[in-house]
């Protein structure tokens, strides 16, 4: 590898990294920001269904974008848009301003997933050998730092915007100063990918990817749920105090982080299948453990075991599709991304209303059931056949000279 991937490789590593802790520092907080803002618990999920709408729309503006200008750029300037709307929903007066808060971080992070994610697919093919899960770990890694820090606002009782703006302050400047160093693979690649295809992978066929579609969403209906609902269900549900709210969200992140770290080694070694499988599995045990815990502790035992298996889905789905489309994978890779929203819209006011309704223990059921869903479309993450050899990806060459500052 070129001293020019490596610097990719660490620059795109960070910036996962910077919007793991920023999504931490938002979700963790929900029950400070719903009380600062006085948000009713019916217009809760309202507010939280309206960040994955506007997200969906960001990511297929990013689509249409990409086909322009690089991935890198639209990464470049998005990724500071969502630390600022981070520091404006803590500084916010009012509900009108939370909203306008919201939806710009929405719209912005739809454009930072879809466009860090191509940066990581391209990467991937240029290094021939799984490394999506390494990038999806460092994330893992910024969401526990962004739960701590919301750990020690909780518990020092810090406004929103002063537990928000040291981490923007720090970030900002360091997401500028490394997006110098992102390697574009990009249309370039797709391009030469479509023509040694003999031009058949110009388009996304919907009915290939669907299957990836239909995973990206059961995983984010279960991401969703611990993100925005772990806290709530700790206080109202298993009785923990505010401060101890704050912790499941972290351990799933550490769990996550763990089962990131070493999955590329389990994905070289037993595949992808098999990896999406066992992940599966793992996960669904963990909401069956959260739906019926008598206390706090075991209840988080349950959010362990969900992070644990959820970890390995989201980064082997889009690596499947940049795999299934070559010619075509940012477009791949931005529409699949809609469905990480999808999942989200559906998770959120889906658990919210089970729980009014019924429980929020029978809730968790829902997840654990659409997870289990999974192991029927795990045959679509096993490698592509291709010329080059053993359903390994080929290295690609195009633009691995140059940064995406044309280094």
């Amino acid at each position: 590898m070129t001293e020019v991937l490596r610097r990719g490789r660490a620059s795109l590593a960070f910036s996962f990294f910077a919007q793991g802790a920023a999504f931490a520092l938002l979700v963790t907080r929900i029950p400070a920001i719903q009380n600062r803002y006085e948000v009713s618990d019916a217009l809760l999920p309202v507010f939280l269904a309206a960040v994955p709408i506007l997200a969906g729309v960001g990511s297929v503006t990013t689509e249409q974008l990409v086909k322009r200008i690089p991935p890198s750029r639209v990464l470049r300037w998005s990724q500071p848009v969502v630390l600022l709307a981070l520091l404006g929903v803590g500084a916010g007066r009012g509900m009108a301003e939370l909203g306008v808060a919201l939806a710009v971080f929405g719209l912005a992070v739809g454009a930072l997933d879809a466009s860090m994610n191509m940066l990581g697919v391209s990467l991937q093919r240029t290094y021939g050998r799984s490394i999506m899960l390494s990038f999806h770990a460092v994330y893992s890694l910024g969401g526990i730092v962004g739960a701590s820090l919301a750990w020690v606002g909780a518990h020092w009782h810090l406004a929103l915007w002063v537990s928000y703006l040291p981490v923007v302050a720090v970030l900002l400047p360091a997401v500028l100063v490394g997006s110098r160093w992102y390697v574009d693979g990009g249309a370039e690649d797709d391009k030469a990918g479509d023509a040694e295809s003999g031009g058949g992978g110009t388009g996304v066929v919907f009915k290939v990817l669907l299957p990836l579609c239909l995973v990206m969403t059961f995983a984010y209906i279960g991401d969703s749920t611990v993100s925005n609902w772990s806290a709530k269900y700790l206080q109202d549900v298993l009785g923990s105090s505010e401060q101890l709210a704050t912790v499941p969200y972290n351990v799933y992140m550490v769990t996550t982080l763990l089962g990131r770290a070493i999955g590329d080694f389990g994905v070289r070694r037993f595949g992808a299948a098999a990896v999406v499988r066992l992940g599966a599995l793992v996960a669904a045990a963990g909401f069956a453990v959260v739906a019926v815990a008598p206390g706090a502790w075991v209840g988080m035992l349950g959010f362990t075991l969900v992070g644990l298996g959820l970890c390995v889905l989201v980064p082997q789905t889009f690596a499947a599709a940049g795999r299934l489309f070559p010619g075509a994978s940012d477009a791949a890779i931005a529409r699949l991304n809609i469905f990480n929203y999808v999942g989200f819209l559906i998770g959120s006011p889906l658990v919210g209303a089970l729980g009014d309704a019924w429980t929020y223990r029978g809730a968790m059921v829902v997840p654990m059931v659409l997870v289990l869903v999974t192991l029927v479309y795990a045959r679509s993450f096993a490698a592509q056949p291709d010329r080059y050899g053993g359903g390994h990806e080929r290295p690609r060459t195009a633009d691995v000279g140059r940064g995406s500052n044309g280094l």
